[in-house]
């Protein structure tokens, strides 16, 4: 049974305790607090070490500002700090800090000395420690260069219960290597060092230039990441999204090489994930996270990073500009993404960037030679279509787009019919005269387009092309199928992925909805989007919506999970797609059935023709499943599979 006792004041170390449960978990945890103040110290070069883990021992060393002799008493206070002054300062904060409860808070469940100097002469240094129950600051001379290094042992020493949730060094160490990924991304003016007992682990040079950004990129995720990554640099309305974003067949099993950055702080936000999410949304392979390295900047006064102790989380004055302008600039970025006269998107050899001109991001790319590269992870993914997918669709085709008028006008009805499969021994025989040769250009081969031309169909599933590069294989009905889908979305949502052309129906007896009353206020808010999305809903009551109207694509669809969905994407993002996403799910079937099947015999016309409207395409690289449409294999690579001059 509760004791009840007299209200009281909590004695400093128990006060301390209890803020360190919010902030300090592992010694990951204390590494992000102390490297945070090292860099808002505008230090220049920050070195840690850690022992057993980070549980023994962790020390930040760097070359900032110090802190003076006076104030270094003050440094191990709760709620002191040099970061703020006033709420104006809090609302507009622009340094990682601002709580000045991490040293206290880590000083109580530790030993900890702050050692420091702000002169340049290194016998001017002190050291403070806190002590006893009180935590009574002591500050004793010591000799230090200019900057200061925190030592904390034994973490947790006086916490037993705290301690044994602490897993195994391996483990804990792995937890402070992904947030010095996290750090070092964050700041790449700063060079850092990091060593695990008394070997270095990483060791990184400051610069600020492409080659030196990239190159710590590449040091910490690998350079396949960078080989796979468009390079985007986005600015519009205050806002500026830049960094390094995965093609869609460089995707992992794990969300784990995914840094956003938001004034430099690396952040965990529902708002932006979704915004991703909803840029991948029609590229992805199912089960697949895509990778990222992206930095938003906007104007510190109009996001709040005041949310959570950790500071993880932020909240933006206007959410839905933020979601839109992400998911905007990625989806066009990734659908851009299409072969060009320099490169393969899955070879192992490109390096994508792309730039801005207005708001439009227009990619181009430059290839690297590497070699001893590991093969993309696309190589291992394999697709299983549901049931919901094999029904006949064809005439469902031709009710949206007229036809793959690339292919001559003559094959299309030929290319949708079933065609018996034959022998080699069944197969007419084709005169020599006719068998066309690819239209390479004699005079000058690197003069091919991106995907080169087509020399021959291999077992009537692959299209085989050479390029100037070396050779190009494409898997013809997957490449196909992106067409008809890019084609068909075109025709059902017209430009600007507005449903302006979306046939809709009236419900013979509206639907009745039992919604919350915020429910209400966002729906007719939000009447406009509805319409446009082809959805008429009324107001019937405090807490019921009536749906009237709605897509004739919908006309199976639960339209009662899809509103109550809508309605809360709304109220959270200020954004919603699933009546798009469930339109589109209903046209990717439709051109899976309706684009040209395995064992069909194309002409070399007909292979370069569909060659050629996979240059012209969005999304291209990608079938309506997250699926590889082409891969490319260079003549170095073919020389080296081969030993030729070894």
């Amino acid at each position: 049974m509760t004791q009840f006792r007299r209200i009281h004041i909590l004695d400093p170390r128990l006060a301390n305790q209890i803020a360190a449960g919010e902030v300090v978990e592992r010694p990951a945890s204390v590494l992000k607090e102390l490297a945070e103040n090292a860099i808002d110290a505008g230090s220049q070069r920050i070195e840690i070490d850690l022992e057993a883990g980070g549980a023994r021992l962790i020390r930040v060393r760097d070359d900032g500002r110090g802190i003076a002799e006076d104030d270094l008493p003050l440094a191990l206070s709760r709620h002191a700090t040099s970061k703020i002054a006033s709420l104006d300062d809090l609302e507009g904060v622009d340094s990682l800090g601002f709580r000045g409860e991490a040293l206290a808070s880590i000083s109580s469940v530790s030993r900890l000395e702050l050692v420091s100097n702000t002169q340049d002469e290194p016998s001017e240094g002190w050291r403070v420690v806190a002590e006893g129950r009180q935590m009574e600051p002591r500050v004793s001379p010591a000799p230090h260069p200019r900057g200061s290094s925190v030592v904390v042992r034994d973490l947790f020493f006086n916490t037993p219960a705290r301690r044994k949730f602490l897993r195994t060094e391996k483990t804990e160490f792995g937890h402070v290597e992904e947030t010095f990924r996290r750090l070092v991304l964050s700041r790449y003016d700063i060079a850092w060092v990091l060593r695990h007992n008394q070997k270095v682990v990483h060791q990184l040079r400051a610069g600020e230039e492409p080659a030196a950004m990239e190159r710590r990129v590449g040091a910490l995720l690998g350079r396949n990441f960078l080989e796979n990554a468009l390079h985007v640099d986005i600015e519009a309305t205050g806002l500026r999204l830049w960094g390094w974003v995965g093609l869609p067949t460089y995707s992992r099993a794990q969300a784990d090489q995914q840094y956003f950055f938001v004034n430099g702080r690396v952040v965990r936000d529902r708002l932006v994930a979704h915004a991703v999410r909803q840029a991948y949304r029609d590229v992805l392979f199912h089960g697949r996270h895509p990778v990222f390295v992206l930095y938003l900047e906007l104007d510190p006064h109009v996001v709040d990073v005041n949310v959570h102790p950790t500071k993880h989380e932020v909240r933006f004055r206007d959410g839905r500009l933020v979601h839109d302008f992400l998911f905007s600039s990625l989806h066009r970025a990734l659908a851009d993404a299409r072969p060009n006269e320099a490169s393969s998107p899955h070879a192992a050899t490109t390096t994508h960037e792309a730039t801005t001109n207005g708001g439009d991001v227009a990619p181009s790319r430059e290839a690297s030679a590497s070699e001893g590269q590991e093969q993309p992870r696309w190589q291992q993914q394999g697709m299983a279509l549901g049931a919901d997918q094999e029904r006949p669709a064809a005439h469902r085709v031709r009710e949206f787009m007229a036809g793959y008028q690339a292919l001559h006008p003559e094959h299309e009805e030929q290319l949708l019919m079933p065609q018996p499969q034959r022998t080699e021994a069944e197969a007419p025989a084709v005169p020599e005269s006719d068998v066309q040769a690819p239209a390479m250009p004699e005079a000058d081969a690197t003069q091919a387009p991106p995907l080169g031309y087509a020399v021959a169909q291999l077992h009537g599933v692959y299209i085989l092309s050479q390029s100037a590069r070396g050779m190009v294989v494409v898997d013809m009905h997957a490449a196909h199928e992106r067409i008809t889908y890019e084609r068909m979305k075109q025709q059902v949502h017209g430009d600007g992925q507005a449903l302006g052309r979306l046939q809709t129906q009236p419900l013979l007896v509206p639907m009745s909805l039992a919604v919350s009353a915020r429910e209400v206020e966002t729906a007719e808010r939000e009447r406009e989007t509805f319409e446009r999305l082809g959805v008429e809903l009324d107001v019937a009551g405090p807490e019921t919506l009536l749906v009237r109207r709605v897509p004739v694509l919908l006309d199976n669809a639960d339209v009662e999970s899809l509103i109550h969905g809508m309605l809360g994407d709304l109220e959270r993002f200020g954004r919603s797609d699933r009546v798009e996403a469930h339109i589109n799910e209903l046209l990717a079937s439709m051109s899976c059935h309706g684009s040209v099947r395995a064992n069909r015999r194309l002409t070399v016309p007909e292979m370069n023709a569909l060659l050629r409207d996979m240059e012209r395409t969005e999304r291209s690289g990608q079938c309506n499943h997250g699926r590889p449409t082409w891969t490319e294999m260079s003549m170095h690579e073919l020389d080296k599979l081969f030993l030729r001059g070894q």
